[in-house]
């Protein structure tokens, strides 16, 4: 497996300064005393920044499995299933 292109590197390492962006603010919210409704509308944010992110890896995954030339159909069919059942 010859991992993420630059790009898609970049733009997952920008994705995640986001997240962690996003998890300091709700960390300076929650020492200031915030509302919870507020806090938790960032949590909810910053978890669906983060699926995000992790969707883009597992589609980096998924892509480099079908296109790995090494593997037939059904063991392309058997990596794809243990990729879901493992990370999903």
């Amino acid at each position: 497996m010859s991992g993420p292109t630059p790009e898609r590197q970049d733009a997952m390492l920008k994705r995640l300064a986001r997240v962690e962006g996003q998890i300091r603010g709700i960390q300076s919210m929650i020492r200031r005393g915030e509302d919870c409704e507020a806090i938790a509308q960032q949590f909810s944010a910053a978890r669906k920044a983060l699926d995000r992110a992790y969707q883009e890896l597992l589609a980096c995954l998924l892509e480099e499995t079908v296109m790995d030339p090494e593997r037939d159909d059904a063991e392309t069919l058997a990596r794809v299933r243990a990729i879901f059942t493992k990370y999903t």
